[in-house]
């Protein structure tokens, strides 16, 4: 009993790591989104994540929220600077949340600002 309780324990110890490795790795999907972004900041108790939103038009449903690692300095820096302005933001949605990286499911990887549509905006 004893030697099929240590077997047991070692699947599901497998099988939980190959699930967190594959939701860090695999990406289900990358892009471009753009919008005047309104929101950035650290957020947490414990664990301190950055979350942030675009606007991409009028209503609130029109909000793309997403996570930026702590590793990508640049990224974070530059949507400091950008604040209020309009940007596009490149991403990777990653299959589920893990919520020590951040709220969403989608990952900024580099930040432009969106110069055409900040000069028309004056």
């Amino acid at each position: 009993m004893k030697n099929f309780l240590i077997k047991f324990l070692i699947v599901i110890i497998l099988v939980l790591s190959g699930y967190a490795v594959f939701v860090y790795f695999a990406t289900y999907s990358n892009g471009i989104r753009a919008g005047e972004l309104v929101q950035f900041s650290s957020k947490g108790v414990i664990i301190k994540t950055w979350e942030g939103e675009i606007s991409q038009g009028v209503s609130e449903g029109q909000l793309f929220k997403f996570s930026v690692e702590d590793k990508e300095k640049e990224v974070i820096q530059n949507l400091k600077d950008f604040q209020g302005k309009y940007v596009k933001l490149h991403y990777f949605e990653r299959y589920n949340k893990i919520f020590w990286l951040g709220d969403t499911k989608f990952f900024i990887t580099k930040v432009e600002e969106d110069t055409e549509r900040n000069n028309r905006r004056f």
